[in-house]
C-alpha cells in the first residue's frame, strides 16, 4: 500500500492524522508473504510527501520477498521448537500420571482404568492440574520430592 502524498489522502483520517502530527509525508507498507497463522508487513516513512520513488518501490518489494523467506524460516524454526517443547512435557507429565497410577492400582488393589478415574476425581474435587495430583502422589509413595519421571527429550 503507498500513500504517496498523506496530506491529500482520505482513507484513513484518523492515522492520516496521526501521522501527520509525527512529520510523515508518505508511507510505503509490502506485505511479508509467511505461512500459516504468522503475519507480517515491512512499513517504510517518509518525511516528504512523494517520498518514495518507483525504483524505491521495487527496491523494497524485492527486499521484502527476500525478507520474507528468511521470516518464515525463521517462524518456522520458533513454532517447532515450541512444539518440541510441548511434546516433552507432555511426555514428562504422562509419564509422571503413569507411575501414579500404577501406585494407585498397587496400593488399592484396582484396574488401570479404576485409578485413573481416582486420579481425575482428586484433580477435580481440589481443582489442581492433574499431573501435579500424580506427582504428589509419586512423592508420597517414594518419600523422595527429587524422583524424576527419568523421560529424556
Amino acid at each position: 500500500m503507498h500513500v504517496p502524498n498523506l496530506t491529500i489522502d482520505d482513507r484513513w483520517p484518523a492515522y492520516t492524522t496521526a501521522a501527520l502530527e509525527e512529520g510523515v509525508g508518505s508511507s510505503l507498507s509490502v506485505p511479508l508473504i509467511l505461512e500459516g497463522e504468522a503475519e507480517a508487513g515491512l512499513n517504510l516513512y517518509s518525511t516528504r510527501s512523494y517520498g518514495f520513488s518507483s525504483e524505491d518501490i521495487s527496491m523494497v518489494e524485492t527486499y521484502s520477498y527476500h525478507a520474507s523467506k528468511a521470516l518464515r524460516l525463521a517462524v518456522r524454526i520458533s513454532q517447532l521448537a515450541e512444539a518440541k517443547a510441548h511434546l516433552i512435557a507432555a511426555m514428562e507429565s504422562r509419564t509422571t500420571i503413569d507411575l501414579a497410577t500404577g501406585a494407585i492400582m498397587a496400593q488399592n488393589r484396582c484396574s488401570q482404568e479404576t485409578a485413573v478415574k481416582i486420579l481425575k476425581i482428586a484433580s477435580s474435587t481440589r481443582n489442581v492440574k492433574l499431573r501435579d495430583i500424580a506427582a504428589s502422589v509419586v512423592v508420597s509413595v517414594s518419600h523422595d520430592p527429587t524422583v524424576r519421571t527419568h523421560f529424556d527429550a
